[in-house]
């Protein structure tokens, strides 16, 4: 396959992800998170990596902000937010901390592209379904030519970037200016 064949299938791929991505479950998403101010985030691998790219645009926003597994994170209360990443659902230690969010009163956001995995299923209060090939999924999703689970971390990228737009076009008191002087000053 040549360069040009690659990127046109996945401009495809993508295209496909956000015409079968259900606005009003993303509109909801976007609702929950305008509605907490403490949110506490968990993920792994390269899902991780776009889960902590979302924390820190919502931390310039002036969320407060904590990722499980920081030393520095404090005990979760009634009324946090807890917003997980599993593509396929059925990661173990991220679903052990899903539960133990619940017990402490956490509202229990899952973003996956399968919802028919246990954490969806049994935990999450809330499930924001990107319905991209994932690594190890098993739902009907938009397949992909790529590798594991890039579709998926991909779109997850693009979307909660639109989720931080989305916010910021709904907030007077939010705007990429104020965002700009959150933004770490000793680089």
């Amino acid at each position: 396959m040549h360069y040009t064949e690659l990127y046109e299938g996945i401009l495809q791929e993508l295209r496909r992800v956000f015409e079968e991505l259900k606005e009003a479950s993303l509109t909801a998403f976007v609702e929950t998170i305008k509605s907490h101010n403490r949110i506490f985030f968990i993920g792994v691998g390269r899902e991780g990596m776009v889960t902590r790219a979302f924390a820190m645009r919502l931390m310039h926003m002036g969320k407060s902000i904590f990722w499980v597994w920081d030393d520095t994170t404090p005990a979760m209360e009634k009324g946090d937010l807890l917003v997980a990443t599993s593509g396929s659902g059925e990661i173990g230690h991220i679903d052990y901390v899903c539960r133990k969010a619940k017990e402490h009163g956490a509202f229990v956001c899952l973003i996956t592209g399968s919802p028919s995995g246990d954490t969806a299923k049994h935990t999450a209060d809330q499930i924001l379904f990107i319905p991209a090939a994932v690594y190890l999924g098993k739902d009907e999703v938009v397949p992909s030519c790529q590798p594991m689970g890039n579709l998926f971390e991909q779109t997850t990228l693009l979307i909660l970037d639109m989720v931080i737009m989305l916010i910021e076009n709904s907030e007077p008191d939010i705007s990429f200016a104020s965002m700009a002087r959150r933004h770490r000053n000793v680089e």
